[in-house]
């Protein structure tokens, strides 16, 4: 059973582009899809998030992937499941030197599969991939986020 919403995507996309190590950083989420299946994020290179040789600082490229896989688990799967980030991985592949971008799509097929991991009250960890894309298309890094999925324990009902 999926949460009842009380934010739209549209209204959580708002509002995070102004949490302070988005807003600061130069990362802004482009689009969150309709029922938080998908998200867009840009980050620009600027004076702020700048390394020593003048391209994008790890951190901030890590800082604009970080909480979207368990966002959007976490907003499909319902409040009948916990849903935390348990572990990160990132692979420079190339310098950013201008915006670059990643897209986060969650698919029926991965969330039919963490259903089917927790079906029996045991804890899932799942990995999800993205490739942070300069605007040309060259692949900057490559993420790997793993979420801790369990499902609740069923409240005892009083009869």
């Amino acid at each position: 059973m999926a949460r009842k919403r009380t934010i739209t995507p549209a209204t959580f996309r708002r509002g995070i582009n102004f949490w302070p190590p988005f807003l600061f950083a130069g990362i802004r989420v482009l689009s969150v899809g309709e029922g938080y299946r998908s998200a867009r994020v840009r980050l620009r290179l600027g004076r702020l998030n700048r390394n020593w040789v003048g391209t994008h600082f790890g951190g901030s490229i890590f800082a604009m992937t970080d909480p979207f896989w368990m966002l959007l688990v976490m907003q499909n799967l319902g409040p009948d499941y916990v849903v935390w980030d348990s572990a990160g991985e990132i692979d420079f592949v190339s310098p950013g030197r201008g915006d670059i971008f990643a897209d986060f799509e969650l698919t029926d097929d991965r969330l039919a599969e963490i259903r089917e991991l927790t079906a029996d009250g045991k804890k899932a960890l799942v990995w999800f991939h993205t490739e942070v894309l300069a605007a040309d298309g060259t692949v900057v890094a490559r993420v790997r986020k793993q979420i801790y999925v369990r499902q609740k324990p069923k409240k005892a009902t009083a009869e």
